[in-house]
């Protein structure tokens, strides 16, 4: 019988493997899916505190983002790119300089990194010179955070998970639970893409485990299983991708309207602006960027700076949704909805964990894996995440938080030991090949090829594969970059 089964395999879900295997625990984890194919491959890939979370009085959420993010900086060098911020100011509005000069002190104290500044109007122009000249601009300040591959971290704490002892099992839903006297029995069904009901049901059928305990961490999906107790309000963010010839950054920058504020950051020989928060209730697999939201990003970017983009200059997009937690009967804007966690306990042995963010998973994880050896009674060695280094990625792929080199050792890495089974795994969420090269479909021919010969693949199968990320790409981009 298992100690835990864990349902979700983003980053909450990889951080909870992890922990409790370290710990001991006979651990599996599930995901309907591929791992980090939700959420945890679709957000800004920043670590951060939250500049904006410190101005709504959130100094808590604050405090304990800057302590994780420095953790994250020990255990994970390889993904953890120190960035500047420049956040440049206006006479008038919410993000005046006097304010956002004391702001970034405050932040300083409670999430460290390089001590901020504070410009002048000279000294903004001459730091972002693609700033619109023709703004009253009255100065800014520069601050630091950090830059991350997201799904990359999920990849290397499953990795460290599975080192530990955990069994990993991605394209694996929920389908069933039932309590019983001693813990949970669990229905478990194998379900491949791009394959017809049939071919699944030969090839898996169903599986049903023994579990002491069950942690529910799927994210947008949390309220689709019946034992969840989580009322959530999903928001969706857009990124847009462009060439940085077009607008060449040597640091992030803030661009604010009102009181939202948005980023464009640098990313080798791209940057991306975003993000959106709008509440979303359309499909979880694959959210749309709509044009709406490209003029939304493009109009703000183009208040920022003299580039004069437009959505032809737009390389790729991606657009994920946050599962935030509802407060009954809470109005408000999306941006107003805390990011805090909770833990959420429902029949015997069960918890849901709802909320957070990608900085705070590891901290999460903990808390979680504290309630599962509280139940199970047992003595257990303390939580050593905080101070365990993650496994790196060998450097044939790729260590870092940008895509590695087209090759084909890249993809026979992947194939065998980054559980990656579709071609969309590959180009999306092992590699950002999908979002990073300005023909990704060429790269995606090639890929397919290399990996038909890894996975056996018959010819049928690789024509499958590459119609099916065609068709995931175009759901989640509106064809952008295809």
């Amino acid at each position: 019988m298992l100690d835990l089964l864990i349902v979700g395999g983003g980053i909450v879900g990889a951080g909870i493997a992890r922990d409790a295997a370290m710990r001991g625990m006979r651990v599996m984890l599930v995901e309907q899916r591929d791992f980090a194919s939700g959420t945890s491959s679709r957000s800004s890939r920043l670590l951060h505190g939250g500049l904006r979370y410190l101005a709504q009085g959130r100094v808590g959420l604050v405090r304990e983002a800057g302590r994780e993010k420095q953790i994250l900086r020990r255990i994970a060098p390889h993904l953890y790119r120190p960035l500047p911020f420049t956040f440049p100011t206006l006479p008038s509005g919410p993000w005046r300089r006097w304010k956002l000069g004391l702001g970034v002190r405050i932040y300083h104290l409670l999430c460290g990194g390089e001590r901020p500044r504070v410009l002048s109007r000279d000294a903004l122009l001459s730091q972002v010179e693609p700033l619109r000249r023709d703004r009253d601009w009255t100065g800014g300040v520069v601050y630091e955070d950090a830059q991350t591959s997201d799904a990359r971290l999920v990849l290397d704490t499953l990795r460290s998970a599975e080192l530990a002892g955990a069994e990993l099992r991605s394209y694996t839903q929920l389908v069933g639970a039932s309590r019983d006297g001693v813990g949970w029995r669990c229905q478990l069904a194998r379900h491949e893409p791009w394959v017809s009901a049939e071919e699944n049901a030969e090839e898996s059928g169903e599986e049903e485990v023994a579990a002491r305990c069950v942690v529910h961490a799927t994210g947008p999906w949390m309220e689709r299983l019946p034992e969840s107790r989580t009322q959530l309000r999903l928001t969706k963010g857009v990124h847009l991708v462009i060439s940085a010839e077009r607008l060449p950054l040597t640091s992030a920058v803030v661009m604010s309207e009102g009181d939202r504020i948005l980023f464009a950051l640098p990313w080798g020989e791209r940057v991306v602006l975003g993000t959106t928060d709008t509440d979303y209730r359309g499909p979880l697999e694959e959210p749309p960027c709509e044009p709406e939201d490209i003029e939304y990003i493009l109009r703000i970017a183009n208040d920022t700076f003299d580039a004069s983009l437009a959505s032809e200059d737009v390389t790729a997009t991606w657009a994920g949704i946050r599962p935030l937690l509802a407060s009954p009967g809470a109005a408000g804007k999306p941006s107003d909805t805390s990011r805090r966690h909770r833990i959420i306990a429902g029949d015997t042995g069960w918890w849901d964990v709802a909320g957070g963010k990608l900085t705070t998973y590891r901290e999460m994880a903990e808390e979680a894996v504290d309630r599962v050896a509280s139940q199970l009674g047992r003595r257990f060695p303390p939580c050593s995440t905080a101070t365990t280094p993650l496994l790196e990625r060998e450097s044939a792929a790729h260590s870092g938080w940008l895509p590695p080199v087209v090759s084909r050792s890249v993809v026979e890495h992947c194939c065998r030991h980054e559980w990656t089974r579709h071609l969309d795994d590959l180009m999306i969420r092992r590699t950002a090949w999908h979002t990073y090269l300005h023909s990704p479909y060429e790269t995606a021919t090639q890929a397919a090829a290399w990996m038909a010969e890894l996975l056996e693949w018959s010819d049928q199968q690789r024509e499958q594969q590459l119609s099916a990320y065609r068709d995931v790409s175009n759901r989640g981009s509106s064809g952008v970059g295809l």
